[in-house]
C-alpha cells in the first residue's frame, strides 16, 4: 500500500541468487562522507530462507532524494511473490508456535546485537536511501535497536493471569498464544524504527512474518532481514517483499491465511485497510496521520520552547506523523516568541543526509516536493503571512534534489488548510490566541489525534492541558515527536485505530487471549454453573 517507486528497467537473475551487499556499499560511501557516483545496492525479496528475484525479475529504481541519484534496484513484485511469502509463513507457524517464547526472544536479541554492531553503517545506509540527516539517522537506528531489545526481554514475561472462582476446587487463568501470520506494511519516513516495533513483538508473541516495506526504501529493509538471518532466525518465521501496494500490499492484506494486520501510512490508505480488514474480519492496527499542535504559553521558557519546535517541525523536513505542524501562542508573547523563533529557522541547512553539515533532509521524491508547494501556494492564497521560507530550493547544489525552504506562516485561522490538513512537509502554521482556554479549544479542532505539546511553567496549566486535549500523546515542556520503547504509541480521532504499538501493548496485539477452567473436585458433585 506504500506509494509507487519509479520503474526501471528489466533485470532477470536467476532465483535464489545472493544478492550483492549493501554493507560494502555502504562502507565505500565513508570517504569525505559523501556518497561515490557508483553506489548501487541490489535488493532481492527473502522467501523461505532464500534471497530471490521479483516473479519476472522486474526491478524499481530507488533514489537518493537529495541528487536524483539511483543508489539500488529493488524487485518489483508481484502477486504471485506475495503468496508465496504467505505461504512459507504459513507453513513455519506451527513450529514457530510450538517454540517458546524465550527460545524465540533470543534470536530477537542476536538480532539487536547484530544491528548494534552495524549501527553507523545502517545509519548511513539511512541517510543515502532516505535523505534523513546523519544525527537523525544514528537516533533512529538506537530507537530501532532500543525496541529490539526491549522485545527480547518480553520473550520472559509472557504471562497471563491468575483469577478466583466462584467454585471450590476449580481453576481459573489465562494464556496467550499467537494469532498466525502477520502482514507489515511500513512507510519510508522510519524505515528501521516501525518495522522493528511491529516484526520484534510479531515474532516473540509467536507469529510468522510477511513483510513489505516502502519502495522509497527496501534497501536499509533488507538489511534488517539481514540482521535476523544472521541470527539465525528458521526459514519462514521472516518474509520479505518489496513491491507496489495496489499488488503486494493488497495481497498481504486480503490473503485468507493472513490474519493480522499492522499497518503504518497515510490516512487515506489506512482507511482502506481498516475497511478491507474489517470486512474479511481481521485483526488490524493503523497508526495514520497528525496533524500536531505545540500550545505555548505566556508563563513558559521560550528559549526551550523555540529548541522545540525547531526539532519538532524541522526535523526530517517534516516528514514525520509526530511532526510539529501547528504552533499555538498565547497571543501576549507571540511576536516576542517568533522573534526568537525566526533567526533559528535561518540557521537550518538543507542538504544531503550523509553530509553532516546537513540539519534538514530533502523530502522523500518528488510528488511530495509538488504536494508541500501545494500546500504552500494555498496558504498564501487563503491569505496567511508567509513570514520565511515558501520555496523550493534550487541554489547551493541542491537544484536535483527534493528540497523545500524552512518555512513559517503566521494569523493562520483554524479553518484553513493549513491548520487542518497534514502537509508532511517542513512548514509551520501559526495560529495566535487570547488565553489557555483558547488555546485548548483550538488544538482539537482537527480530525486528527496522534501527538501534542504544551510549554508552560504552571503545573496546573500543564495538568489541565493533559486531560482536556484529543491525543495519544502528550509532552510537556519538550517537543510532539519522541517515543520510548517501554510505553505505548498511538493516536486516536483518525490518527489510528485498532491499539496502540510498542511496550506491552505491542505485543499483545499479536496474541489471542484464551480463559481456562480447571475442575479438580474429581467430578463428586455437580457445581452450579450458569
Amino acid at each position: 500500500m506504500a506509494t509507487a517507486a519509479r520503474r526501471g528497467k528489466s533485470s532477470p537473475r536467476a532465483s535464489g541468487k545472493k544478492s550483492k551487499s549493501a554493507r560494502s556499499v555502504a562502507t565505500a560511501s565513508k570517504e569525505n562522507n559523501r556518497p561515490p557516483q557508483a553506489l548501487l545496492a541490489i535488493v532481492q525479496n527473502y522467501i523461505d530462507g532464500r534471497w530471490r528475484d521479483a516473479e519476472f525479475g522486474e526491478t524499481t529504481d530507488v533514489e537518493d532524494p537529495s541528487n536524483g541519484r539511483i543508489i539500488a534496484k529493488a524487485p518489483a513484485g508481484t502477486v504471485r511473490d506475495a503468496k508465496a511469502a504467505i505461504e512459507s509463513a504459513k507453513k513455519a507457524f506451527s513450529t514457530w508456535k510450538a517454540t517458546p517464547p524465550m527460545v524465540r526472544a533470543r534470536y530477537v536479541l542476536k538480532a539487536f546485537q547484530i544491528a548494534e554492531s552495524r549501527k553507523e553503517e545502517l545509519a548511513r545506509i539511512m541517510a543515502i536511501e532516505g535523505g534523513k540527516v546523519l544525527s537523525d539517522a544514528r537516533g533512529e537506528i538506537t530507537k530501532g535497536n532500543n525496541l529490539l531489545e526491549f522485545y527480547a526481554g518480553e520473550g520472559f514475561r509472557f504471562y497471563g493471569e491468575t483469577a478466583p472462582s466462584e467454585l471450590a476446587g476449580n481453576f481459573l487463568y489465562t494464556i496467550r498464544q499467537p494469532i498466525g501470520v502477520v502482514g507489515v506494511v511500513t512507510p519510508w519516513n522510519f524505515p528501521w524504527a516501525i518495522p522493528c516495533w511491529k516484526i520484534a513483538p510479531a515474532l516473540v508473541a509467536g507469529c510468522t512474518v510477511v513483510f513489505k516495506p516502502a519502495s522509497f526504501t527496501p534497501y536499509l529493509a533488507a538489511e534488517l532481514v539481514r540482521c535476523f538471518e544472521s541470527a539465525g532466525l528458521p526459514a519462514g518465521v521472516l518474509n520479505f517483499v518489496v513491491g507496489a501496494g495496489s499488488k503486494v500490499g493488497n495481497e498481504i492484506i486480503t490473503h485468507k491465511d493472513v490474519k493480522v494486520v499492522s499497518f503504518t501510512g497515510s490516512c487515506g490508505v489506512g482507511r482502506k485497510v481498516e475497511e478491507m480488514c474489517g470486512i474479511l474480519n481481521k485483526k488490524v492496527t493503523c497508526e495514520m496521520g497528525g496533524k500536531n499542535p505545540c500550545v505555548i504559553l505566556s508563563d513558559a521558557d521560550l528559549d526551550a520552547a523555540v529548541c522545540g519546535v525547531i526539532r519538532g517541525a524541522f526535523g526530517n523536513a517534516g516528514q514525520r506523523c509526530t511532526a510539529t505542524s501547528r504552533l499555538i501562542l498565547e497571543e501576549s508573547i507571540a511576536d516576542k516568541f517568533l522573534e526568537k523563533l525566526l533567526p533559528e529557522v535561518k540557521k537550518i541547512v538543507p542538504g544531503p543526509g550523509i553530509d553532516p553539515a546537513s540539519t534538514m533532509s530533502p523530502l522523500i521524491d518528488k510528488s511530495q516536493l509538488d504536494v508541500v508547494l501545494g500546500y504552500i501556494a494555498k496558504a498564501r492564497s487563503e491569505g496567511n503571512k508567509l513570514l520565511i521560507g515558501g520555496n523550493r530550493i534550487i541554489r547551493d547544489g541542491l537544484d536535483k534534489g527534493y528540497f523545500v525552504e524552512p518555512t513559517v506562516f503566521d494569523h493562520v485561522r483554524t479553518t484553513d488548510t493549513l491548520f487542518q490538513e497534514e502537509v508532511f512537509g517542513p512548514v509551520l502554521a501559526v495560529t495566535r490566541v487570547k488565553n489557555s482556554d483558547e488555546a485548548f479549544r483550538a488544538a482539537n479542532q482537527v480530525v486528527f489525534g496522534l501527538s501534542s505539546s504544551i510549554y508552560t511553567r504552571d503545573l496546573n496549566t500543564a495538568m489541565r492541558f493533559i486531560d482536556a486535549i484529543e491525543a495519544g500523546m502528550v509532552h510537556v515542556n519538550s517537543p510532539t515527536i519522541g517515543g520510548e520503547a517501554q510505553v505505548p504509541f498511538g493516536g486516536i480521532k483518525e490518527s489510528g485505530c485498532g491499539g496502540r504499538e510498542m511496550a506491552k501493548d505491542g505485543i499483545q496485539f499479536f496474541t489471542e487471549l484464551k480463559t481456562v477452567f480447571i475442575d479438580y473436585t474429581g467430578g463428586a458433585r455437580m457445581s452450579n454453573i450458569y
